[in-house]
């Protein structure tokens, strides 16, 4: 990374202080050692002998050393003062996420939803920061519970959900089941099924969905509500795609509205194997994809759980691969260095005084 200086102004004065330091030091040694001169002028005869002169040669020497070593750390203090910085680009990882669960509760598509529901309710133990929410639909739809990062309650509201749906994997299940049991599903959908001779009406299901969300709006594309977010935001839908009854938002426009909304939409196909090669799937994974969506079936992989993990993975790794670009000191070389030659000085001076 390339080096710059955050405080340049500092390491000016520094290196002019350090030098009338030098000079007034060189200066003052001058003028003793021209007194000393004069009084001690027997000095060269008095070490004229070999011992003594090798000693004398290795004290000039280590001085010599000492000063080197002390002007070499004031250069690096001064250099430490200008504040030595890179720019650091790095990747924050940030788990600014909004994520609903928004599940068709129509007959053909409960038993799904249930594993759907078990998966996020494991998923949700490895959150943090994230808000998540819920809301089902069929003809109508419900807020099972709104956005929150309060994940005491999210189990909760998961953990009451997949023990409505215990069981239910056909209609032999539901009619074989204790009236407490069917009443407790009953309770759970209660509010979707308003309007009659209609069910999965997945566009409406979508746009309530998309409400849950900040920023946005009902209406066109161009609503100043939807300029801007904050936040990443995900709609996981878990639908079969059947739609029974005159929708007032068609899948279609749903995904436009939300994409106006910079909302991701990921499809997740619920229903029976033997249907994933239906024109109606077919049609879902082509509008879901076409708006920047992940559409998976289980022939992607082993399980319902397979393919939520698969989404929540991908979204995780999007979210979080915002790069940040910061100037950030970066002195450590610089105290090393510091730290290497005041050790050498202080051996040295050590060495001076025997």
């Amino acid at each position: 990374m390339q080096l710059s200086w955050q405080w340049p102004w500092a390491a000016l004065g520094g290196a002019l202080a350090a030098a009338a330091i030098i000079l007034l030091v060189v200066a003052l040694s001058s003028r003793r050692h021209r007194i000393d001169t004069v009084r001690v002028f027997t000095l060269d005869d008095d070490l004229n002998t070999e011992r003594a002169s090798k000693l004398f040669r290795q004290w000039r020497w280590l001085n010599r050393c000492a000063a080197v070593l002390v002007v070499v750390a004031l250069a690096v203090a001064v250099a430490m003062v200008a504040r030595p910085a890179t720019v650091d680009v790095s990747e924050e990882r940030s788990s600014s996420r909004d994520i609903v669960l928004c599940l068709d509760v129509s007959g053909s598509t409960l038993p799904y939803d249930r594993q759907v529901i078990d998966t996020y309710r494991d998923l949700v133990g490895h959150f943090q920061g994230e808000r998540i929410g819920m809301s089902i639909f069929n003809s109508t739809s419900r807020t099972v519970f709104p956005l929150t990062d309060d994940y005491d309650l999210v189990t909760e509201q998961l953990d009451a959900a997949s023990k409505a749906l215990k069981g239910v994997e056909s209609q032999d299940d539901i009619d074989k089941m204790s009236d407490s049991d069917y009443q407790r599903i009953a309770d759970w959908l209660e509010g979707t099924q308003n309007r009659k001779d209609t069910t999965s009406l997945i566009g409406d299901g979508v746009v309530s969905c998309a409400a849950m969300l900040p920023g946005f709006a009902y209406g066109s594309s161009s609503d100043e509500s939807d300029a801007t977010r904050t936040r990443a935001a995900s709609i996981v839908l878990a639908t079969d795609n059947v739609v029974s009854g005159t929708p007032t938002y068609t899948l279609e426009q749903a995904l436009a509205l939300t994409t106006s909304a910079k909302i991701t939409v990921d499809g997740l196909f619920s229903g029976p194997t033997q249907s994933e090669g239906d024109e109606t799937t077919t049609q879902m994974k082509d509008q879901i994809e076409s708006h920047g969506g992940v559409f998976l079936t289980q022939s992607n992989g082993g399980s319902v759980d397979e393919l939520v993990r698969d989404i929540d993975e991908r979204r995780s790794a999007e979210s979080r691969s915002a790069h940040q670009a910061a100037m950030v000191d970066d002195p450590a070389w610089f105290t090393v260095a510091l730290a290497v030659v005041v050790a050498l000085w202080l051996l040295v001076v050590w060495r001076l005084k025997r």
